[in-house]
């Protein structure tokens, strides 16, 4: 329980696990990996966070929700795998950016999530990423990540 312990010393709290708002599930275990399914900013209280970056939802703000998104699919993978301490590496995130067409700081939005994992898993929460806009994500969340992981 070495990386749960990590997240109490930082602070933070998984959430509850959100339900999925389709027909789909949040983690599909193939082998050694996790793919994990597009996670939106939900707070605690169930509520999607939202709106347009920037116009609607300031940089900071979006980084903020992004790492929020990263605790949610925390919540997602420990329930999918039991011990967050299985984990030996991110290695793929694609993150996106419900953005102004004239918006160019996706990157910046998307580390709020990249820079919690390497707070959390180190060099092992380093991995390769997209960070890419979009003109519209569901509900109008203004961040959604999926990731693939893989495990020991």
């Amino acid at each position: 329980m070495q990386i749960e312990e990590k997240i109490k010393s930082l602070g933070l709290v998984l959430p509850p696990p959100a339900p999925p708002v389709g027909n789909y599930i949040g983690a599909v275990t193939y082998g050694k990996l996790v793919y994990l399914s597009g996670h939106g900013p939900i707070d605690v209280e169930g509520n999607y966070r939202k709106g347009k970056v920037p116009s609607e939802v300031a940089l900071d703000d979006a980084y903020e929700a992004a790492r929020m998104v990263g605790l949610n699919m925390l919540t997602t993978l420990k329930n999918e795998i039991g011990d967050l301490d299985r984990v030996r590496r991110f290695v793929k995130v694609l993150g996106m950016v419900n953005a102004e067409p004239d918006f160019e700081q996706q990157p910046k939005v998307i580390n709020g999530f990249s820079d919690l994992m390497v707070d959390i898993f180190g060099e092992a929460g380093c991995c390769a990423r997209s960070a890419v806009g979009m003109g519209s994500l569901p509900m109008q969340i203004p961040v959604e990540i999926e990731a693939i992981v893989e495990l020991k």
